[in-house]
């Protein structure tokens, strides 16, 4: 028997689908079904299934084309083909293609069930994995993420230092959080703190504290936050950005397990694990002569890196409806085209990057299904790449109308009025942008 695993089942027979589902689903499995490739694909992002069960032939694409573009986006999502028509050749090509699993009709469901049960124990399921707390925020199953989450679940355990890696945007804040999360600290303090994002002579007063009159501004003793995560973790972002003089100081303090706050002739003992992050590489740094050696051995006993967005694409389409669901709007999915335009780009931004897109996308989106052409608005903008002046003339005159509707609750003879426009060329305007006015008199009736 199963958990709640989700599985997709793709079968153009309507009857052997509707039962099959049924079957599936009195093995506590949440069974999700397709009538063709083109609905499965449709589903996939939004259900995120464990496994996929799909008849090898169906209309115009076959389980074998369904699997090679589900194989593009998310290769490790378990596919098994089912046909009537098997052969020793369509099998061999199918696993050698990296088919999960291939069965014949008519269907034998204790071999499927041994089938499903394998594929799904390839990974651990999503709700298993959202049952733990201490990954519960970070989003995504790709290989490449689930191999760095399992280190994470590994250095946890023990108390070393850990130095993250990644490029900006990656989410390195959302991996040391995890890390103390899954370790025994998780009940003590998590600091953060953006060493780059501090002026150079605050940074030590900031970690190690200060006494009153310590310097100008010190009107009373402060904590520093070394003594603020005492007993849990202090996360140090963008290290390699502090100057040798500070450096030294660090060094001081991971060595002798104490803090000096500033204008104090005392020390303080403190119990804190360091976790610290930059985007660029600490060994270049100590070739270079711009980082202590030293202290790059106290801080990377354990070196994690954070895969680049691109590196792990198949998690696009959940951290959209992730961040879609975030949102007050009327966006629900976004159409094959336009999700594929996002997989196709390149984000140098990462994740944090996808976010600002999906935001843009939600604070236009007048219908469930988002469409190309307003992602393609979105990544333009993201880019920084110029529009032409008959597109940029376009854009300026619908969000006008979209602000203007707002505005007037859907009114259009206001809108109208406001626009200097008789009513007739106003609903030519809108009619021109496929804006519909009532879409704005709901909109804000249901925000209120």
């Amino acid at each position: 028997m199963f958990n709640g695993e989700k599985l997709l089942l793709v079968d153009d027979d309507s009857s052997l689908l509707k039962l099959m589902a049924m079957r599936l689903s009195s093995l506590n499995l949440v069974v999700e079904t397709a009538s063709n490739a083109t609905e499965a694909l449709a589903k996939i992002p939004v259900f995120s299934p464990q496994v996929v069960v799909t008849d090898l032939r169906m209309g115009e694409i076959s389980g074998l084309q369904l699997f090679e573009k589900i194989y593009q986006k998310m290769p490790t999502l378990p596919v098994i083909i089912m046909t009537a028509h098997g052969t020793i050749q369509e099998a061999v090509q199918a696993t050698k293609q990296g088919v999960f699993g291939f069965i014949t009709k008519p269907i034998d469901h204790e071999e499927l069930q041994e089938q499903i049960e394998k594929a799904i124990a390839l990974k651990p399921s999503t709700s298993s994995v959202n049952s733990k707390k201490w990954r519960r925020s970070i989003i995504g199953h790709s290989q490449k993420l689930e191999a760095l989450l399992q280190d994470v679940m590994h250095v946890a355990q023990s108390d070393i230092n850990v130095y993250i890696q990644g490029e900006s945007g990656t989410g390195k804040e959302l991996i040391a959080k995890a890390i103390h999360q899954a370790s025994t600290r998780k009940s003590k303090p998590f600091v953060a703190v953006n060493c780059s994002a501090i002026p150079e002579d605050l940074l030590e007063s900031e970690l190690f504290g200060h006494k009153r009159g310590a310097f100008t501004g010190a009107i009373e003793n402060r904590k520093g936050l070394f003594e603020q995560a005492d007993k849990g973790v202090l996360f140090l972002d963008e290290i390699a950005d502090t100057s040798p003089a500070f450096q030294v100081k660090l060094l001081r303090v991971l060595q002798e397990g104490e803090v000096r706050p500033v204008g104090d002739s005392k020390v303080i003992k403190v119990d804190v694990r360091v976790i610290s992050a930059s985007h660029k590489e600490l060994q270049k740094l100590v070739d270079e002569e711009l980082f202590r050696l030293d202290l790059y051995y106290r801080l990377n006993i354990v070196n994690l890196v954070v895969p680049s967005l691109r590196d792990r694409a198949e998690d696009i389409p959940l951290l959209v409806d992730y961040f879609i669901r975030q949102q007050k709007t009327k966006a629900k999915n976004l159409s094959n085209d336009a999700l594929e335009a996002l997989l196709s780009y390149e984000w140098p931004g990462n994740i944090r990057e996808l976010k600002n897109v999906i935001e843009r996308l939600c604070a236009f989106a007048q219908t469930p299904l988002v469409p190309l052409s307003l992602v393609e608005k979105a990544l333009s903008k993201e880019s920084g790449e110029l529009e032409s002046f008959q597109e940029a003339r376009r854009n300026f005159e619908r969000d006008y109308l979209i602000r203007l509707l707002k505005q007037v609750n859907g009114n259009v003879s206001h809108a109208a009025r406001m626009a200097k426009r008789n009513r007739t060329e106003f609903y030519r305007l809108l009619e021109r942008h496929s804006l519909s006015a009532s879409d704005f008199k709901t909109r804000q009736e249901d925000e209120m």
